[in-house]
């Protein structure tokens, strides 16, 4: 037996994904951390603490897996940690609406011989299905206390505290003991499920009835583009004024830091503010509004349970091209960051998939190169009535296009990279639920806008002073810069763009989001940019400087497909472990995009 004089205790917080634990989590511990709703978006544990009648708790958010089988990272990591580290309690969160494959997780733990405690959470959600569940009939087959919870409506949080405490006072048997078999653990949760749960036939009809829809081989996927492409429309129409006006004040303010530092010397007033000013304006001006729209509707499509069926509908198209259905997952997150993305991949069990899918991540492309795109769709194509509209349907042509040069290379990746074990890929669907709109903005604009907008900032303070050096250092009276895009400019006809845009690019490797401010400011070869505080502003500049249609429809492909970014590229580093694979994923799309490219330049 534990002493229980102590005043500090480990608890592990176990549970199916989308059953509610992180959410319980965040809630106890007051720690902000997303929660998926999709199998597997919590990929590792994450630790906070929190305090119960003068006793301080530290939880371990483990894994979101359905079993301690092992036969996955998450699964192998959860088990390891309840066995070898033996927490004083562990805290199992079961979905209610969904008990029967809760169970088998439950009684596993239960076989490891540590104290546990079943938290039957979404309990509203079983109510409003008419799922009648009898906790203490449970509690006894189980030999393990059990509570009902809503951590939406805070409803047994406080009961639950109080549990724990008495469980921690007077523990259940701690015997050691083997995992219960898969298929064994299958029969008892099935027969503790049919003594424990009323259930209906008619209470799951809404849900069906949409899912008949929703994952259906013929409307499913119209559905999903459709979705999207309300989504992309929102931000493009939403993105359009808030963009003007924050040009409009950056524009006022760098008047005013020009005349404070008239003083300064003139290569310092250069540097921050023809550099460091203006590329940071133009990062926050064009590429924040469409970010702060984007992020919080993508995140309402996840909370209200679209994406993991959006997974589901394209797992037979990536099994056929070699991958794994997982991939339908890491591919989505890709959209809003394509290193979270690829860090997301370790939700593949076999190494072969999880490599293919690291490395066709950023075919997808991120919310860093959505303002570019939105600002040269809408410049050079989607001008006058109905602008708006033509804008989305384009971006989502090439989001579409996207995903099928990412099966397409995924199917002649599978033929090369080194085969291993083939994973299996159990996904839970999530009831259809009414998003938290107000939490689910604010939790948007402060984990994920915020952090995406943050990294753009970082990278352009040095992109901009690198610029400004480069236009003002000269040699034989020449910038440097212009025998670098003269350099460039050969080789960037070829694929239909020209040595300005080409060295952008390359330029902007830190992050997506400067690639753009760093084309105007090449043309304007380092002054102050001009007013472009509208698209038919920019495309009356990019005009004057050369580009025609083909130019921006090159120059966008090009954004659609090249090497990721920086942080994107160390990510991958990090999670293959191999120089050699991160230069592949680099080359991969980059290749792709020249030869589009080229192709386009070649017809045109």
């Amino acid at each position: 037996m534990k002493k229980q004089t102590r005043s500090s205790f480990t608890i592990a917080l176990a549970g199916n994904p989308n059953a509610g634990k992180s959410t319980l989590f965040n809630s106890l511990t007051g720690m902000k951390q997303h929660t998926g709703n999709w199998a597997g978006k919590t990929v590792e544990s994450a630790e906070g603490s929190f305090s119960h009648n003068g006793k301080i708790y530290s939880l371990i958010d483990l894994p979101g897996i359905y079993s301690l089988s092992c036969q996955s990272a998450e699964e192998k990591a959860a088990y390891d940690f309840i066995s070898n580290e033996k927490p004083d309690a562990v805290i199992v969160v079961c979905d209610s609406t969904n008990l029967e494959r809760s169970l088998i997780l439950a009684l596993e733990v239960k076989a490891l011989g540590c104290p546990m405690l079943l938290c039957a959470g979404l309990i509203d959600e079983a109510e409003k299905h008419c799922i009648s569940i009898d906790l203490q009939k449970l509690s006894e087959l189980l030999d393990a206390p059990v509570i009902g919870i809503s951590v939406r409506k805070k409803q047994g949080l406080d009961l639950l505290l109080e549990t724990l405490e008495n469980l921690l006072k007077n523990p259940h048997n701690e015997k050691s003991g083997d995992i219960i078999p898969i298929k064994d653990a299958v029969n008892n949760a099935t027969q503790i499920f049919r003594q424990c749960v009323t259930e209906p036939p008619s209470c799951r009809s809404r849900d069906e009835k949409l899912d008949r829809i929703i994952l259906n081989k013929y409307t499913g996927i119209p559905i999903m583009l459709l979705l999207l492409g309300i989504i992309l429309w929102i931000t493009i129409v939403g993105a359009n004024y808030p963009s003007q006006w924050l040009q409009a004040g950056f524009e006022s303010l760098g008047f005013q830091l020009k005349a404070l530092l008239s003083a300064a010397p003139w290569w310092l007033s250069g540097i921050l503010i023809d550099g460091v000013y203006t590329v940071l304006s133009w990062v926050v001006s064009v590429m924040l509004p469409p970010i702060a729209i984007f992020f919080p509707l993508f995140t309402l499509l996840e909370d209200c349970g679209f994406l993991p069926r959006a997974a589901f509908i394209m797992d037979k198209n990536f099994e056929r091209a070699g991958g794994c259905g997982k991939q339908g997952i890491t591919m989505c997150m890709g959209l809003g960051c394509n290193a979270v993305g690829v860090t997301g991949c370790r939700i593949i069990a076999s190494e072969h998939e999880r490599l293919i899918a690291i490395l066709t991540n950023s075919f997808i492309p991120c919310n860093g190169r959505f303002g570019t795109l939105i600002a040269l769709i809408t410049a050079f194509f989607a001008q006058g009535s109905g602008g708006s509209f033509i804008s989305a349907a384009i971006l989502s042509i090439l989001i579409l296009c996207g995903v099928m040069l990412t099966l397409i290379v995924s199917f002649i990746l599978s033929k090369f990279v080194p085969r291993g074990t083939t994973s299996s890929f159990t996904l839970e669907l999530p009831p259809y639920r009414k998003p938290q709109i107000a939490k689910t903005l604010v939790r948007s604009l402060l984990d994920r806008t915020v952090t995406v907008l943050g990294r753009a900032v970082i990278a352009a303070i040095p992109a901009g002073i690198l610029l400004w050096l480069l236009v003002n250092i000269r040699a034989d009276g020449q910038p440097i810069v212009s025998y670098v895009t003269g350099f460039l400019d050969a080789p960037a006809k070829l694929i239909g763009l020209d040595g300005n845009i080409l060295t952008g690019f390359i330029l902007g490797f830190p992050a997506n989001e400067i690639v753009l401010p760093i084309i105007l400011m090449l043309y304007q070869s380092g002054s102050t940019l001009s007013e472009t505080s509208g698209s038919q502003e920019l495309y009356s500049f990019l005009s004057q400087n050369g580009w025609d249609t083909v130019t921006a429809f090159c120059t966008i492909i090009f954004m659609m497909f090249h090497y990721p970014c920086a942080t994107t590229c160390l990510t991958i580093k990090k999670e293959t472990g191999s120089l050699k694979w991160t230069l592949l994923s680099m080359i991969l799309p980059l290749l792709c995009g020249i030869i589009l490219c080229c192709a386009v330049s070649c017809i045109f």
